[in-house]
């Protein structure tokens, strides 16, 4: 398979607080949008991409046609707390993890989506010991 595009969609109730979220706090701009389907993009190189998507929609079959959940996204930025300054500190984000150093190399924050869906916000750094090995070089 030769992929030319891959990026999540959500099902969603909440279409208009979604759309805000992900524009207003998250950086991703409009590329289409219509009452049952909003496609964005964050600007850059490489330019990532999200949709979202009226989970009642006839486009998604019988039977799956439910809300996204159980969905975890990541989201990896140069300053982890400027980023938890920025969105717990000014725009009131309640956090579902508070910001911590992780042994296995990551320092991050957890905050949940009007859909519930959890953005978690991360910086890598260095893992203990335990975890270093752990990882595969290429």
């Amino acid at each position: 398979m030769e992929l030319t595009s891959f990026y999540p969609v959500i099902g969603t109730t909440r279409m208009h607080e979604s759309h805000d979220f992900y524009t207003r706090l998250l950086g991703f701009e409009t590329t289409f949008q219509a009452d049952w389907y909003v496609s964005l993009r964050r600007p850059g190189d490489p330019g990532y991409e999200l949709a979202l998507l009226d989970h009642t929609h006839p486009t998604v079959p019988d039977g799956y046609r439910v809300p996204a959940q159980g969905l975890l996204l990541n989201f990896e930025v140069a300053d982890v707390d400027a980023e938890w300054e920025r969105l717990v500190t000014r725009e009131g984000l309640d956090p579902v993890l508070a910001l911590r150093s992780e042994d296995f190399g990551q320092r991050h924050f957890i905050v949940a989506d009007p859909n519930g869906i959890l953005i978690d916000v991360i910086t890598p750094i260095a893992p203990s010991g335990e975890y270093s090995n752990q990882y595969v070089t290429t």
